[in-house]
């Protein structure tokens, strides 16, 4: 009787012990396992971050998609007239037919259509009820204002400049009612005669000399 007392408590004590391990393993595992993020934890934040990082980007893309402002500034040589979002004055054709462009082949490459992916805004001077789009062959939407297709100068190289002031007879910058102004002197840079020489010279189709 006694060697089977002493017997079952040592196996009691073996299995106490054995338990007392088992605990103190469960405790270390528990530890470790909430110290360290779980890999699918570190995949919801990775992709969490890159969710927020995409609509970042998307929304900076938004912010320089091709939206057009037109506004006006005071150009020498011809008063306040109506610019781009980059400050370069812009310009009506007389030969378009309403607001079908007709300014194409190298009278466009002379000629930049002022162009937009979105609905073109109203900056200061501009009325936003004057502006809207037209399309053009190539499916871009150019900007109109009062009616007249929009365009730039390839001969004003910087804002503040009207080289293209009565180009032709055909060309005029427009004041803030979409009007053209015509009289004035171009504001440097070429003489009208001289531009409308290098217009004339550079390519084919449109009218007025293209």
């Amino acid at each position: 009787m006694r060697t089977r007392a002493i017997f079952t408590g040592a196996l009691l004590a073996v299995i106490g012990a054995l338990v007392i391990a088992g605990c103190g393993g469960g405790s270390s595992s528990s530890s470790s396992t909430s110290s360290e993020p779980s890999s699918s934890e570190n995949e919801s934040t990775s992709a969490t971050t890159s969710s927020e990082g995409g609509a970042a980007e998307s929304e900076a893309d938004a912010g320089s998609s091709g939206e057009a402002t037109i506004a006006s500034a005071e150009v020498g040589g011809v008063g306040t007239v109506l610019v781009d979002s980059e400050g370069m004055t812009v310009y009506l054709y007389t030969p378009d037919k309403g607001t079908e462009s007709t300014c194409y082949g190298g009278c466009e490459s002379a000629w930049p259509p002022v162009v937009a992916e979105g609905k073109p805004s109203a900056g200061e001077g501009a009325t936003s009820s004057a502006l809207g789009t037209t399309k053009r062959k190539d499916g871009t939407m150019q900007v109109t204002y009062n009616g007249h297709p929009l365009y730039t100068f390839s001969g004003d190289s910087a804002p503040g400049e009207a080289n293209g002031q009565e180009d032709d007879g055909t060309w005029f910058v427009m004041n803030e009612a979409g009007e053209a102004v015509k009289g004035g002197a171009p504001s440097g840079g070429t003489t009208g005669e001289s531009s409308t020489t290098e217009s004339t010279t550079t390519g084919s189709g449109g009218g007025g000399g293209y």
